[in-house]
């Protein structure tokens, strides 16, 4: 028997997201309420345009362009609009109200999550955000609670799933990244604005997001370090498909341990394509899908697989907020505070540790190659492998060298990517990429 009186749920959005939302409330309207305990009532759907056409039938009496009316009516407020603003202004106004707040809004968060996080704790109102990272994956939920009194040490992760079918595709068919990317195009799978995929932005959000999680730190997003897929060659993923390799764009936030010139621990937030071995879980994540391989220190390595994107992949993770929010109010007291208060230091590319593969094209005669070795030496990086073939260019003979480095420190390593390129020795380096996972 339900008891509880109806919570009135305002939809802010009716895109492919927010369609599927308001599909799944009014088509499940009983199942809900029998796992919440209380009848949710979608009071209204916030749109621009109520002329515009919508992905699911939303009844037109629940159309509305009024959001303050819509807003201070609700007992939850599900955003599902995307941007900074508006949705940054409706949030807040939402939370004053005492509501509770879902979001699927990566980018609000990466720039103002610290600021909304800071309002909700202030009038005991609860901030849900499962859908800003990885869709479907249920990721947010496992660090914020179940690994809460665990120890992070790395999060590696496929964040995004256009740019994981753009790499996957090169890979299987050998095809160029604009080839690739046209592709990906025809499918719908790259955003209006295609550099918030290839050039990493949106990756960069989702990992300051899962590094304040995991490490319980503010982490600005100007402060995460991001390269995107733009200067991956067809010629690297097959150069690495042959070493057994794959070519991924990662998303890595990792616990950096003080040493003997840093007394204090720090963590590194990055985005960057790398090179991983066939033999590690995340190889093996095709097409558009996601992945985020966390490790702990007590529960060891976890691995979160699914859908990273599409409207109803997304709307199941709003929707498990949503019955999570309402079981809150039914069963009352205090939500979940997030805890942000560890204040370590967001640390520059320069101090992480990782492994370089790098091509170069040299001149083929004695004592090339160990000039070539001498360069890295002189900056404490350990060669592990060296492969080298030699080809003729226009009647000069050249060699290729192919170096696969031991890990050392990124700034080393940014170091011998420098004099290589100022050396006589070295006609020009073609390739220079991290490995990661190994």
């Amino acid at each position: 028997m339900i008891d509880y009186r109806p919570l009135r749920v305002a939809l802010l959005g009716a895109g492919s997201v927010g369609s599927q939302v308001a599909r799944l409330i009014l088509e499940n309207k009983d199942e809900l309420a029998a796992r919440v305990g209380a009848e949710l009532q979608l009071a209204g759907v916030l749109v621009r345009d109520k002329r515009a056409a919508r992905g699911y039938g939303i009844p037109a009496e629940l159309i509305t362009t009024e959001a303050d009316q819509l807003i201070l009516g609700a007992d939850i407020v599900i955003e599902v609009m995307g941007g900074i603003e508006p949705a940054r202004t409706y949030i807040l106004a939402a939370l004053n109200s005492g509501s509770d707040v879902i979001t699927a809004n990566k980018a609000l968060l990466a720039t103002h999550g610290s600021e909304l996080f800071d309002v909700a704790e202030q009038v005991g109102a609860q901030l849900y955000f499962e859908a800003a990272v990885a869709g479907a994956i249920p990721i947010i939920r496992p660090l914020r609670e179940s690994l809460a009194g665990d120890k992070v040490k790395r999060i590696m992760g496929i964040v995004n799933g256009s740019t994981n079918f753009i790499l996957d595709r090169m890979d299987s068919t050998g095809v160029n990244l604009e080839e690739a990317m046209a592709e990906a195009t025809k499918l719908g799978y790259l955003e209006a604005d295609p550099a918030l995929d290839v050039e990493g932005y949106d990756a960069a959000q989702k990992a300051a997001i899962l590094a304040s999680l995991a490490f319980h730190t503010e982490v600005p997003l100007e402060k995460v370090y991001r390269e995107g897929i733009t200067k991956v060659t067809a010629a690297q993923i097959a150069a690495a498909k042959r070493d057994g390799y794959v070519i991924k764009l990662l998303a890595i936030c990792e616990m950096i341990p003080a040493d003997a010139e840093n007394p204090e621990d720090g963590i590194s937030v990055r985005v960057y394509p790398a090179m991983v071995p066939l033999e590690h879980p995340l190889a093996a994540v095709r097409g558009a899908f996601n992945a985020v391989f966390v490790e702990a220190e007590a529960a060891g390595s976890l691995m979160f697989y699914g859908a990273g994107a599409g409207g109803i992949q997304t709307a199941s993770a709003v929707m498990g907020d949503l019955v999570s929010a309402a079981k809150r109010h039914v069963a009352g007291g205090p939500g979940l505070a997030d805890s942000v208060h560890a204040d370590l230091e967001v640390l520059p590319i320069s101090r992480i540790k990782t492994r370089y593969q790098i091509t170069l094209e040299v001149t083929d005669q004695p004592g090339v190659l160990a000039a070539v070795a001498n360069i890295f030496a002189a900056h404490n990086v350990s060669i592990e492998t060296v492969e080298q073939s030699s080809k003729m260019i226009q009647a000069e003979s050249t060699a290729w060298l192919e170096i696969g480095t031991h890990e050392a420190s990124d700034k080393s390593l940014a170091a011998v990517v420098n004099e290589l390129d100022a050396s006589a020795a070295v006609e020009q380096i073609t390739s220079v990429i991290r490995v990661e996972g190994v």
